[in-house]
């Protein structure tokens, strides 16, 4: 009988100790869990923050500011603009189907010059 009450005893032992086990591996996982979550919403919070920065930064009044502070670009105008063809010119003569003011032959010339 004591045989039986010895291995009773080892097996009880046994158990004990990988409850202990199980129970440390389940707080130290719960643990974790926890602060995957915070660092889900502290970054869900980033996100948000970032997109309504990204939207602010990206407004046309902005935008036309820092083109005209920083890049020191002024709005389109016809007197200011210049066209300009890929196609090489011969210096006296205009290519086919081109009139000698530069336009496609049979248009006419706009008024307050070239477009």
């Amino acid at each position: 009988m004591t045989r039986i009450n010895l291995m009773l005893l080892l097996a009880l032992v046994a158990s004990a100790l990988a409850l202990v086990q199980t129970a440390y591996e389940s707080r130290r996982l719960f643990a974790e869990i926890e602060r995957a979550k915070a660092d889900l919403a502290r970054l869900e919070s980033d996100h948000a923050r970032l997109l309504a920065e990204r939207q602010a930064q990206a407004t046309n009044l902005r935008v036309e500011r820092l083109a005209r502070d920083r890049l020191q670009m002024a709005p389109i105008s016809p007197q200011v603009t210049q066209y300009v063809s890929d196609a090489p010119r011969r210096p006296h003569s205009a290519p086919q189907g081109v009139e000698a003011a530069g336009r496609p032959a049979g248009t006419q010339a706009q008024p307050g010059g070239p477009r």
